[in-house]
């Protein structure tokens, strides 16, 4: 298991999420559209951030 790669992919959803539902909640309710947009913006962080590898690490000198 590679715990790194799922933490920066959980990270990033959370992010995303996050900031989707603090712009969503500015009015203090959360409409369909907002619920559906805040849900796609963890999905497509989650994709994202799967989909580009992690860099090797360098060896030690």
């Amino acid at each position: 298991m590679h715990l790194p790669r799922y933490a920066k992919a959980i990270a990033s959803a959370c992010a995303a999420g996050a900031a989707s539902l603090v712009t969503a909640l500015a009015d203090d309710t959360l409409t369909t559209g907002e619920g559906i947009t805040a849900v796609l913006a963890v999905l497509g962080a989650l994709g994202i951030t799967w989909a580009v590898p992690n860099r090797e690490p360098r060896d030690a000198a």
